[in-house]
């Protein structure tokens, strides 16, 4: 199969990623070249299309699905972001000043009516592979969060029909450091420690996974005190606004409102790298509008996306 179809991984990109496959599947048996699957995989992420309208030269189409969804069940396609982010972290190539935020996605009415099942029984969670501490998992920060229906798959109603947020950090360079989704009437703020603490680039030597930005800046969604007491328990400088009500609060209490928060103007500025992090993520159509029932799907579609963001920039 030729390597130079539009949106393929690159032979580069492939030498970087494969090494990290080899004990991802904890499975026997032969599987389907990995190469040819991921970019089908890939493919469908990119061009948002039908996975039965997959081009032959993927190969099956329920065999690409099946692995993103088994993939995204059992944490490979984070354990792959994880491996990524460490060798380039190894490399003094991320940028520690962080910076968060959220984005709604709408959701295709197909997506709505997923079935209240847990996610498949895997390898992976029956201990024949490895889980990756820190990253999400069915029931850890950064799955869909809620009751059953819906909102347990991370979709919420809106005048338009069904949304979903994804609550992301993103470094310095423009890339997700950390995802999770929640249903698209959720607020800001109550996501902003889970996002911050699945934050985990691991090191690839000793030691153990670097989980503290260098700095946080984030928007006026996120001025409240348990989200600046939170930083500060943790010792991490931050800028976030001050909203005009909270001000005028402070300033009628007088000597007893306390001091302003520290803002800082040039480090606020390079809050706009999330904001540009998330339209890298949505230029992938599977993004941008949800397709996936289940909400493990679609957030390993999300991760899917990330993953070819950190590979290409």
């Amino acid at each position: 199969m030729g390597r130079d179809q539009r949106g393929d991984l690159s032979d580069a990109e492939w030498e970087r990623l494969w090494p990290f496959l080899s004990v991802s599947n904890g499975r026997c048996g032969r599987w389907r070249d990995h190469r040819q699957v991921i970019d089908g995989i890939l493919h469908r992420v990119r061009t948002g299309v039908q996975w039965r309208d997959l081009p032959e030269r993927f190969g099956p189409w329920k065999t690409v699905y099946e692995r993103h969804r088994l993939w995204s069940a059992d944490g490979t396609w984070e354990h792959l972001l994880q491996q990524i982010q460490a060798a380039a972290d190894a490399a003094g190539d991320v940028d520690w000043d962080v910076s968060v935020d959220s984005t709604s996605v709408r959701a295709h009415q197909h997506a709505a009516g997923a079935r209240n099942d847990p996610p498949p029984t895997t390898a992976a969670q029956r201990g024949a592979t490895r889980r990756n501490p820190g990253r999400a998992s069915v029931a850890e920060p950064g799955r869909p969060t809620g009751g059953g229906g819906a909102a347990g798959e991370g979709l919420g109603r809106s005048r338009g029909g069904f949304t979903s947020k994804i609550h992301l950090s993103a470094d310095g360079r423009c890339r997700p450091l950390s995802l999770l989704i929640t249903a698209g009437q959720r607020s800001d703020s109550p996501q902003f420690r889970p996002v911050l603490e699945i934050i985990r680039v691991p090191r690839l030597g000793p030691g153990r996974p670097r989980n503290t930005p260098d700095s946080i800046a984030a928007d006026k969604a996120y001025s409240n005190r348990p989200c600046r007491e939170y930083l500060r328990r943790r010792g991490i400088p931050h800028t976030i606004p001050e909203k005009a009500d909270s001000r005028a609060a402070r300033l009628r209490r007088g000597a007893h409102g306390g001091r302003p928060p520290g803002f800082d103007e040039d480090r606020y500025k390079k809050r706009n790298t999330v904001e540009r992090a998330i339209n890298r993520l949505k230029n992938h159509r599977a993004v941008a509008t949800r397709y996936d029932k289940r909400g493990y799907v679609f957030l390993g579609t999300i991760t899917a996306a990330s993953l070819v963001i950190w590979l290409r920039t």
